[in-house]
């Protein structure tokens, strides 16, 4: 192999270091051979300095390698543990003062201890911290091996108020936290970083031990500094819940499955079960032999282990919906299989003590990281798609623990976190069924319900598809917390009447008196009827085709002028270099007729767009130049089919999202996408 390189700071007849130093970067075990072979121009002087530096450091690996050999045959048959500890220390403090620069210099008196402490498992409590201390300088830059952390585990689990957890494994555990990149490929690291922080939470302060080290891995400022912390800590924590129903889970073949839980019983087994349990089957046979017994008016479910006691109780008044249901084979999803009305089954699931500990302890961890505004964002992504078993779903105390957290995800303006409380796809229910009234999770009046809505209304989900979703799914608890004066629902039945959501006659007309039946919900209603009839004459036939703003013109200026009169007519519309937003986006649907739209150096935004997106179908001609919109608004677009010309020059445009629109709007003709990324 040849080498020809000018080295960074060479220069002719003279010695560089920063030569050498890329010398090092070369196998020492093949040293001789690449040093024969290695030649830099008019470098002979060069060429032996870097000859001598790698002849040092092959005879230091050999060294280290005798050294390493010699330590592992002394400790491989220890007799006296005075003795065996005062080798340890000298092979730490080799290790530490060895010029050679390698990873498994400092690993391969981890993985010697690491044997030692397995092979030898009588040691007492105070030996074991002598060997912890011992090597704890080694652990300040390097992960403790896999046998090492089980180790760790122990010792955290037997003695959580020794000092050495604070002093020895804080430093540790702060390094796992912020630098490993993959729990997968190392579990017991995760393991032990669990096991680290319950024994905190084991101390004389409890959880405000652990909520000072959440500090501390947060740092100061508003801005954590290292962007492992957070996935690492939620990974963490979500391993700590799940393994407080293991057990149980373990045990899934013959606990009730979702739907099982839904209707308030189980499928047959013929086996006998590994727990004590007695379970029913909702088969037609069986519920018809119930309707005859007088003492089938109650039955009780009931899984109990060492670590877990469930009941599951259903009454002879839930039979018509278990013969109903026993007919569908199809399995619903996760959260409608948690519905579970409280007149057919109410379902408790109790933890054993240590469990319990464990659940409280991470759940109030999860409570900590959303209350970092940095963090929320982050955790709501990795939360949306619901990462937990569905015992822990099905346990009141979780979920009631958990809504918090989901109440800090509702209270954020950020478009980026509360749309996290809707489901990661389509078919697939998120956070804000599970929190719906109707929902497992749903443990008081709707308020939560109500401010999701209220959150998820006022960004850029003031779309009909949402409105129609809630029609279909939530009228009920709308109806319900709209009688009971709160606004926002009241909000909620005023655009559905708007916006024609409801076909059904009767519905409208029990929605209408719903309204009528609070003081804000009359006020609001009549306010609609001004806007009906506005529109009316809005939409009248008649009025200019075109009509242009002047400049520095406002929403409100828009929404007096179009008061004024008849707009039916109206097919071109400028608000070029206006100050109109988004929130003109409601006058603007009400135009029928409207087929160019000019929004030029305007404040109109991805809310608006996507409001006109549903509405203004027919929609031709539409300019966005220099308008703050982006991908989030512009991929609404795509099902105005009607598109000829779109002008997005100077607005933040992405190539995927001007693909996508190229391909889903077959009309366009004219495009301009100047100064964008797509250009």
């Amino acid at each position: 192999m040849g080498l020809t390189a000018w080295p960074t700071g060479y220069m002719e007849n003279s010695v560089s270091y920063s030569a050498i130093e890329d010398v090092q970067l070369l196998s020492w075990e093949n040293a001789p051979k690449y040093c024969l072979q290695l030649t830099i121009p008019g470098g002979t002087v060069l060429l032996q300095a870097a000859n001598s530096y790698l002849r040092d450091q092959w005879f230091h690996s050999l060294q280290w390698k005798k050294k390493i050999y010699k330590y592992k045959k002394v400790l491989s048959n220890p007799s006296r543990w005075e003795v065996v500890l005062k080798e340890i220390r000298t092979l730490v403090d080799m290790a530490l003062t060895s010029p050679l620069q390698d990873d498994s210099i400092n690993q391969a008196p981890l993985e010697i201890v690491s044997k030692l402490l397995s092979e030898n498992t009588n040691l007492t409590t105070q030996e074991h911290e002598n060997i912890i201390v011992a090597i704890a300088p080694l652990l300040e830059n390097n992960h403790p091996p896999p046998d090492l952390c089980e180790f760790f585990c122990k010792h955290c689990r037997e003695r959580p108020r020794s000092m050495v957890v604070i002093e020895v494994f804080t430093p540790v555990v702060q390094r796992i936290l912020k630098h490993n990149m993959d729990f997968g490929k190392c579990p017991r690291l995760r393991l032990f970083t669990q096991e680290y922080i319950l024994a905190l939470n084991e101390l004389n302060a409890g959880m405000e031990v652990v909520k000072k080290f959440i500090q501390s891995m947060h740092g100061p400022t508003g801005h954590c500094p290292h962007p492992r912390v957070l996935p690492n800590l939620v990974a963490v924590c979500l391993a700590a819940i799940y393994s407080c129903y293991e057990e149980f889970i373990n045990s899934r073949d013959n606990s009730p499955s979702l739907k099982e839980i839904r209707n308030g019983c189980q499928q047959p087994c013929d086996r006998k079960p590994t727990l004590p349990l007695r379970l029913l089957h909702p088969s037609p046979d069986l519920v018809s032999q119930e309707a005859t017994l007088s003492e089938a008016r109650l039955k009780s479910v009931v899984v109990a282990s060492s670590e877990i006691h469930v009941e599951v109780e259903h009454t002879s008044t839930a039979k018509p919906a278990l013969t109903a249901s026993a007919g569908n084979d199809s399995e619903p999803n996760l959260i409608d299989c948690l519905m579970v009305s409280p007149a057919c089954s109410t379902m408790s699931i109790e933890l054993g003590p240590q469990a319990d500990r464990t659940l409280g302890c991470y759940v109030e961890i999860l409570k900590l990281l959303s209350d970092y505004d940095d963090w929320r964002p982050s955790l709501a992504s990795l939360l949306q798609p619901i990462p937990f078993p569905k015992e822990a779903l099905a346990h009141e105390k979780f979920t009631k623990e958990l809504k918090y957290v989901i109440q800090r995800f509702a209270e954020d303006p950020r478009q980026e976190v509360h749309s996290c409380l809707l489901s990661v796809r389509a078919g697939k229910d998120g956070w804000f069924q599970l929190y719906s009234p109707g929902g497992v999770a749903c443990d008081d009046d709707g308020e939560l319900f109500a401010s999701m809505v209220h959150i998820l209304m006022g960004s850029c989900y003031k779309t009909k598809k949402f409105l129609l979703s809630l029609a279909e799914n939530k009228l009920g608890p709308c109806m319900l917390l709209a009688l009971r004066g709160n606004q926002t629902m009241v909000e909620i039945l005023c655009l559905m009447l708007e916006y024609n959501i409801i076909d059904n006659n009767d519905t409208q007309l029990q929605i209408i008196s719903t309204l009528e039946s609070t003081g804000v919900g009359k006020r609001m209603y009549e306010q609609l009827c001004d806007r009906q009839r506005e529109l009316k004459e809005l939409q009248r036939k008649g009025g200019p085709t075109r009509l242009t703003l002047p400049s520095k013109s406002t929403d409100a200026d828009l929404a007096r002028l179009l008061s004024s009169g008849s707009f039916g007519n109206l097919e071109n519309l400028s608000l070029a270099f206006t100050n109109v937003t988004s929130a003109c986006a409601e006058h603007l649907i009400k135009l029928p007729s409207l087929k160019q739209l000019n929004l030029w150096s305007t404040q109109f935004g991805d809310a608006g767009l996507r409001l006109l997106s549903e509405h203004l179908t027919m929609l031709q001609v539409l300019n966005l130049c220099e308008t703050p919109v982006t991908d989030a608004g512009l991929l609404a677009l795509s099902s105005m089919k009607s598109l000829c010309s779109l002008n997005m020059n100077s607005t933040k445009l992405s190539a995927d999202t001007y693909e996508d629109l190229k391909a889903k709007l077959p009309n366009l003709k004219e495009v301009d996408v100047r100064y964008t990324e797509a250009w």
